[in-house]
């Protein structure tokens, strides 16, 4: 059984290109098209998350990660 969880991703267009990122982790990444920024997003993380369990760091950053979530949307007048 593969453990799971969810994370953000944020993508944008800057230019040509698609700019990605994960804000939880504070990865990012960008590709030539919107598919390719989210699959290049999602292989920064799997080798963020890899580094963080061979460094020992695993379990803190997933506590750190999910115990300051919170999200919320401002309206501002413009």
């Amino acid at each position: 059984m593969t453990d799971r969880i969810s994370l953000t991703s944020i993508i944008w267009k800057e230019g040509d290109k698609y700019v990605s990122k994960c804000p939880e982790l504070e990865v990012a990444s960008c590709g030539d098209t919107l598919e390719e920024a989210l699959e290049n997003l999602k292989e920064a993380v799997e080798l963020y998350i890899e580094n963080a369990k061979e460094l020992g760091m695993f379990d803190e950053e997933l506590e750190a990660v999910f115990s300051k979530k919170f999200i919320t949307t401002l309206e501002i007048k413009i």
